[in-house]
């Protein structure tokens, strides 16, 4: 983010050099050339030193300057060079340090105002009228006032440009931590649907292959459609993974074909059908109108339930369900297959998937051993 100009560490130390270093060669100049006597040369000197310190010590330069400009009204009757120091060193506590150092200060020029007005007049009784004394008094504390001023409205300037750039570059690192959690998403979701085509359409092509290869030898019809069945669900996995890859590389429109909703289920039970596996399915007639996001997901977790089926249950009866109910999805796989008996090798992703479907769209999913012996799937999605 570009933030505004300001000094940096050096051009303030330059600006303050120059401007206490230009004061302190005025009061060392003017009593050389004999312009001060060598007392108010001496005093300019002590209002003005501190000034080098002005930005890193402000209050501690004002205590110098006040303390020098009080023994100035004691020593002196007028007023010297030395007074320029005053309103430099208001400015510089009001714009450097807190704000109640500043109301401080100010409350010091104000009464500083005061005793120097009388001790400048008091030697002019003619002209230490109370309206001479008002109009002294007044312009002096009005030179204070304006340093005050001037110093208060750089401080909360300054803050405020501060709070500006910190508020931007904490927008600027949540817009990161966006991205990365919205890349983080994408990624999650594109493994699910890597895994939901390839594990599923893999899983068919196996199953299919062993059959063929056994059935070959005394049924070559048998392993012709099955080899039939392989080709199909080859080619439909192949087209998933385009569509997928087609999305990755694409910056506007894919192009390519939409994800598949409920009214796919009838391919997909199908599909499972001819792979060899006894299912009966249960679908509405007609398929409901459901957001396409929740159609993608019932059709995925679906899909997942009879991949693992196919996996882990063996020779197995399966009954798929689908029910649309008080503005909910109901989707229930169940088989009578091993259940709980079948070992996994510890890398599924299946069930974290379909978990992570439903729990995006505000839903449940329960999957575990049913009662008599197989496995249980059940989903309910808000619609």
């Amino acid at each position: 983010m570009r933030q505004p100009w300001r000094l940096d560490e050096r051009g303030q130390r330059v600006l303050d050099a120059s401007l206490a270093g230009f004061l302190v060669f005025t009061a060392v100049a003017g009593t050389l050339l004999g312009g001060f006597d060598p007392a108010v040369g001496l005093l300019c000197l002590v209002q003005f030193v501190p000034l080098f310190w002005r930005r890193q010590h402000p209050v501690a330069s004002a205590t110098v300057v006040v303390a020098a400009s009080l023994l100035q009204a004691v020593v002196l009757d007028e007023p010297i060079w030395g007074q320029v120091a005053f309103p430099v060193a208001v400015y510089s506590v009001a714009r450097f340090a807190s704000a109640r150092w500043g109301f401080a200060v100010l409350a010091v020029g104000v009464i500083g105002a005061g005793v120097s007005s009388y001790d400048w007049l008091s030697p002019y009784p003619t002209a230490g009228t109370p309206t001479a004394y008002t109009a002294y008094f007044l312009s002096i504390a009005a030179i204070v006032a304006a340093a005050w001023a001037l110093g208060t409205l750089g401080r909360t300037r300054a803050a405020y440009v501060a709070s500006l750039v910190e508020r931007g570059e904490r927008l600027e690192r949540e817009a990161v931590q966006q991205a990365q959690l919205a890349a983080q998403d994408e990624r999650a979701r594109i493994a699910r649907e890597m895994h939901d085509v390839v594990a599923h359409g893999l899983s068919v092509i196996v199953v299919q292959a062993d059959g063929a290869r056994y059935a070959s030898a005394k049924d070559p019809g048998a392993a012709t459609t099955a080899l039939q069945t392989i080709s199909e669900t080859g080619r439909d996995a192949l087209t998933e993974m385009r569509r997928m890859l087609g999305l990755l590389r694409s910056d506007g429109g894919s192009g390519t074909a939409p994800q598949p909703g409920l009214v796919d289920l009838l391919h997909l039970v199908e599909e499972t059908r001819a792979s060899g596996m006894d299912l009966v399915a249960h679908l509405p007639d007609p398929m409901p109108e459901v957001p396409e996001g929740v159609g993608l997901a019932v059709y995925r977790i679906a899909q997942e339930a009879l991949t693992n089926v196919r996996k882990h249950a063996g020779v197995a009866h399966v009954r798929l369900d689908l029910v649309h109910r008080n503005g909910e999805l109901h989707l229930d796989v169940t088989d009578d297959g091993r259940g709980a008996a079948s070992r996994s090798d510890g890398k599924g992703l299946g069930l974290l998937g379909m978990r992570e479907r439903v729990t995006v769209h505000g839903g449940t999913l329960t999957a575990a051993p049913a009662d008599g012996g197989g496995f249980a799937v059940s989903a309910r999605i808000p619609t």
